[in-house]
Order: structure tokens, then C-alpha cells, then sequence
């Protein structure tokens, strides 16, 4: 489903690759954690992912194509099968709850209809359907900055749902959340995850998290990829190794 080859990231006047020759491979139905300490290249793997950060070298291949080689307007297609889950949200404040979920139905619009807000009742009701999925039906008509932190991160997953999505990508989506709230957001995206078979590939600080909901955990150590294994496998040793 997603074959990563000797990918390399280097950022512009960088002197060391953000990531080395890295190569990975994911199925369908897997829920993967990423794990390491800042600045260890998890961000910058996740975004490589849907070419929001551009390769250096090296193929990500998605369903049989290699994103690294395709038109702006091809890979916007191929972002309509792929979600990102930000850790600040990336939702508009001022518009309601609805309104920002509706949004997440423009990778699969013309784009004149998004300019003019045009919305047909079908893509209305699968708006309600998923706020009401994420448990927020009672709060559609709210302003977004009324809210708190998880509940505007149940308003990103409602708009990612409204995507359709077939890859679920997070970059560290519960670090602005304490532990509870942390806790309640990752038993929605498994819940989510389990109930569309999906692909979900995960950053997350907390080891304790990943290890309760992932079924594979990857890390890296400067840009190098550190581990790749079961959740089991990460024992105190290998925290500390991908922690120092």
C-alpha cells in the first residue's frame, strides 16, 4: 500500500540530511506509531508522506505510484486519499464547527464550489454523520475558538473523516493535550482506524501511548530510522536508546 525507498530529506542550507536512505514498508489495517526525541526527523517523515515536505531523493510510493514524481495536480489527487491530523488543529476559528468539518470535503470538489461555498445536502448530512461519529453533533453551530483543545481536535478528525480517507497521517496530533484528553483522542482514532480498515502512521511523544494502541512502532535517531518493530520490543533499553 506504501513503500518508502532510500528516501533522504535535506533542507535548504542544512549541512546534515533531516533523513537518511530510509526504507519502509506498510499494509493496510497496520496502526503505526512513530516515536522519537525532537529533532529526530518524525515530523519531517510524516510530511515527506503527502510531499507537504519535498524529497531530496528517493520514491514514496502510494498504491502503485510514486508521489515524488507527480504534477501538483496529480498529487492532489492522490492527497484526497490522505489525511493530516495537525497538532495545532489547523481549523479556522471564527467559522463554526460545521463549517470547518465541511471543508474537509475540498480535495474531492471543483474548486469553484469551494470558493463560493456551495455544499450540496448529501455532503451536509455526511458532516453531521461525522461530527456526530467524533461525538460533537451538539456543538455544531459553535464558534471554533469556543472550544477546547480536544474538542478542536475531534473537529480535525471529523474533517478528516469527511475525506474519505484511505491513510490517516498525525503529526504529533495530542502534544498540545494532557494525558485524559491524549488518551480519549487516540481511542477515537483507533476506534476510526479499526472500523474503516485503515492505514494510520502516527507521530506521538508519549511511548505509553504508543505502546497501548499501536500494533507496529517505528523510531528514529537523527534522521536515521532507529527501530522498527513491535510494540513489546520497546523495552527500557531501546527507550533509552531512542531517547538519548
Amino acid at each position: 500500500m506504501l513503500t518508502i525507498n532510500h528516501l533522504k530529506v535535506k533542507y535548504p542550507k542544512a549541512e546534515e540530511y533531516a533523513l537518511h536512505d530510509i526504507n519502509l514498508r506498510f499494509t493496510k489495517g497496520e496502526f503505526i506509531c512513530v516515536l522519537g526525541k525532537s529533532g529526530a526527523g518524525k515530523s519531517t517523515f510524516i510530511r515527506a508522506i503527502n510531499r507537504l515536505q519535498a524529497p531530496t531523493s528517493g520514491e514514496i510510493i502510494w498504491e502503485g505510484k510514486d508521489v515524488t514524481q507527480l504534477s501538483e495536480a496529480k498529487m492532489r489527487a492522490v492527497r484526497s486519499d490522505m489525511v493530516m491530523i495537525f497538532q495545532h488543529y489547523n481549523l479556522i476559528p471564527r467559522m463554526t464547527v460545521f463549517q470547518n468539518t465541511l471543508t474537509g470535503s475540498f480535495g474531492k470538489r471543483p474548486p469553484i464550489k469551494n470558493l463560493l461555498g456551495l455544499f450540496s445536502a448529501q455532503e451536509k448530512q455526511r458532516a453531521y454523520e461525522a461530527l456526530h461519529e467524533v461525538g460533537l453533533e451538539k456543538h455544531i453551530s459553535k464558534r471554533v475558538e469556543a472550544l477546547s483543545g480536544g474538542q478542536k481536535q475531534r473537529v480535525g478528525i471529523a474533517r478528516a473523516l469527511l475525506q474519505d480517507p484511505k491513510l490517516v497521517l498525525g503529526d504529533e496530533p495530542v502534544a498540545s493535550l494532557d494525558p485524559s484528553t491524549s488518551r480519549r483522542i487516540f481511542e477515537l482514532l483507533q476506534r476510526i482506524h479499526q472500523e474503516r480498515q485503515l492505514l494510520s502512521i502516527i507521530n506521538v511523544h508519549d511511548v505509553n501511548l504508543a505502546k497501548e494502541f499501536a500494533t507496529r512502532i517505528i523510531a528514529f535517531r537523527d534522521g536515521e530510522l532507529l527501530f522498527d518493530g513491535s510494540p513489546e520490543q520497546v523495552d527500557d533499553s531501546m527507550f533509552a536508546e531512542i531517547y538519548q
